[in-house]
């Protein structure tokens, strides 16, 4: 029997890691779980899993954990030689595009994040104009990250069936 699995983290790439935990913590709210750290290319437990992963030669990276108020985690990486892309959204690509935050504070969350060097990449929009108050965004972090704010529950906004 198939049974539904929980969301445990998210890997999110970025070239300068202690400004992405500063950006992370001061305007999400997310915790520090492992403060950055430096991993290298070795033959202990992680650098033997990560040359798993990425192949031999990486030589290094750094890396910190954080975790959501609701459990999920986010791991940070900073890899050598990483840029942020003068567009990140090449939403025809295959793979993660977004990941998605909460809050009932959308506008002020954005404005927050474009205060802190991140873009907003549409106005805020509401799926039940006149109806219900469920509204969405779509945003950037500094490094290019795509992020999308959602003011309700994922269940919330879909159940009802959002694109009538």
């Amino acid at each position: 029997m198939t049974y539904p699995r929980a969301f445990s983290h998210i890997g999110l790439s970025v070239p300068d890691l202690d400004r992405a935990v500063k950006f992370y913590t001061e305007v999400m709210g997310w915790y520090v779980l492992m403060p950055p750290t430096t991993i290298t290319e070795d033959d202990s437990a992680i650098g033997v899993m990560c040359r798993d992963v990425f192949g031999p030669g990486w030589k290094s990276f750094r890396i910190a954990h954080l975790s959501t108020p609701d459990k999920v985690g986010v791991e940070i990486f900073q890899f050598e030689g990483a840029y942020t892309p003068k567009d990140n959204f090449d939403y025809r690509r295959s793979g993660v595009f977004h990941f998605c935050v909460q809050d009932p504070d959308v506008e002020g969350l954005v404005k927050r994040i474009v205060e802190n060097g991140g873009k907003q990449r549409m106005p805020v929009r509401e799926y039940y104009p006149g109806e219900k108050p469920y509204r969405m965004v779509y945003a950037e972090d500094p490094f290019g990250n795509i992020l999308e704010i959602y003011s309700h529950s994922y269940e919330l906004t879909y159940s009802a069936g959002a694109y009538k």
